[in-house]
């Protein structure tokens, strides 16, 4: 089969034996009732935003009659295309064809566009077309709006190109699809349940750590020099610089260590004037609010200059307490099951330094704290490993589900009577 030039800015080239067409030529967007509308007494599917998931399965339990629903919702039925169109679910991928429904219509956010396939094109051949990562990269592209809150146009929607095999061929590619993403999807499910996995040895490691053991026992604030949070800089995120002294927060913070992929920066005369939230090197970081509240580890020995916002306390400890021991102490099951317990009761800002401070801790000697962290060390760092192979494993199959979509939809790989696969030469 030979393939044909599109003339499209997302699409190369397409078989030559596909027609041309544009998304409102084969589907209805935002279609009305098929049918009567529904009584004030029927039930009818809510389906907000969060029950939709990125790889196209929808919940519907949320029912409630129709004289109780919300004005404005967006209606759609069974076999529909839903179609994230804010940022970021759209790049996401959030979407689905509606397969079945408990009842006749349903309700979902107003931040979906719905389309309706004709008899010209297979409604699920429609949903996987638009969950194409590089038409959805295009949509990214000619959003409107203002940051945090572009949107994809029914313009664009309507008028974007679409290029369609012959209907029994459409629905190869759907069905084809359907179960190798359903095999993918299972596959990287197994893989996320290894990392939970490693989670729970993580936790079993340390409790068995700080457990059973005739230590004396202490406060956290007799064992600290410093127990005390920053605050965010004057003019707020319009103050962050592209480089310069880091500035922690909360999404930093996490139990296998800092995650510096997503930080602040600010200038040194902002790092001198915030003197109370300057790190120093062996210091414990511990989110303090939100829901990583309780979330620890340790700033590297050779970390350098640094500060932290309101969302993280800084724990200083003293003579008796090594800075590692107290990180993994306030990660294990026992320290955290203190921390949350102190959290229920204060304040809706977070959990307070005082609260804080009267966290107790086992205190072995500085001796047999080296020892018990060496141990904790080697097996975190064998579990690290087995986390960056099963990561990387997921991502792999995350592109691999991408790239097979795009590959299909736009018959770069041909599916075949009795659903083999080849790809187009």
């Amino acid at each position: 089969m030979n393939l044909a030039k599109t003339n499209e800015p997302w699409l190369d080239v397409v078989p030559d034996d596909w027609k041309r067409s544009r998304i409102k030529n084969v589907s209805v967007l935002s279609p009305g009732y098929s049918g009567h509308p529904p009584r004030n007494d029927e039930l009818c599917a809510v389906v907000p935003m969060e029950n939709v998931s990125d790889n196209g399965i929808v919940d519907t339990t949320d029912q409630i009659n129709f004289e109780d629903i919300q004005s404005g919702l967006t209606l759609f039925e069974k076999g529909d295309v839903l179609f994230a169109k804010i940022t970021p679910c759209m790049e996401n991928g959030k979407g689905a064809f509606v397969e079945s429904l408990p009842t006749q219509y349903a309700f979902g956010s107003t931040e979906f566009h719905v389309l309706r396939p004709s008899h010209a094109v297979d409604g699920k051949f429609l949903y996987f077309y638009t969950l194409n990562s590089v038409f959805r990269a295009y949509a990214a592209e000619n959003m409107s709006g203002a940051a945090g809150q572009k949107r994809v146009s029914s313009r664009f929607i309507k008028d974007t190109r679409l290029f369609l095999p012959p209907l029994p061929e459409q629905r190869r590619i759907a069905a084809y699809l359907d179960k190798t993403c359903a095999a993918i999807d299972a596959a990287i499910e197994k893989k996320q349940k290894q990392l939970e996995m490693l989670d729970e040895l993580r936790r079993t490691k340390l409790h068995e750590t700080f457990t059973h053991n005739k230590w004396p026992v202490e406060r956290i604030k007799d064992a600290a020099m410093k127990i005390g949070s920053g605050v965010t800089p004057e003019g707020g995120a319009s103050s962050y610089l592209d480089d310069g002294i880091p500035l922690l927060r909360s999404q930093n913070v996490h139990f296998d260590g800092l995650r510096l992929d997503d930080v602040a920066f600010i200038s040194e005369e902002t790092h001198a004037e915030m003197a109370g939230s300057q790190l120093k090197p062996c210091d414990v970081l511990l989110n303090i609010t939100g829901a990583s509240i309780g979330r620890c580890t340790f700033v590297p020995e050779d970390f350098g200059e640094g500060n932290v916002n309101q969302h993280v306390c800084i724990i200083r400890g003293n003579h008796k307490i090594d800075y590692r021991f107290l990180a993994a102490f306030l990660s294990s099951p026992i320290g955290q099951g203190q921390i949350l317990s102190s959290f229920t009761g204060a304040s809706r800002q977070g959990l307070s330094h005082k609260e804080l401070g009267f966290v107790r801790i086992p205190l072995p000697s500085l001796e047999e704290q080296r020892e018990i962290v060496v141990v904790l060390e080697e097996h975190k760092s064998r579990q690290n490993q087995l986390r960056i192979n099963i990561e990387s494993q997921i991502e792999t199959l995350i592109a691999y589900r991408k790239s097979l979509i795009h590959e299909c939809v736009t018959g770069k790989r041909r599916i075949a009577e009795g659903g083999s696969a080849g790809h187009t030469s």
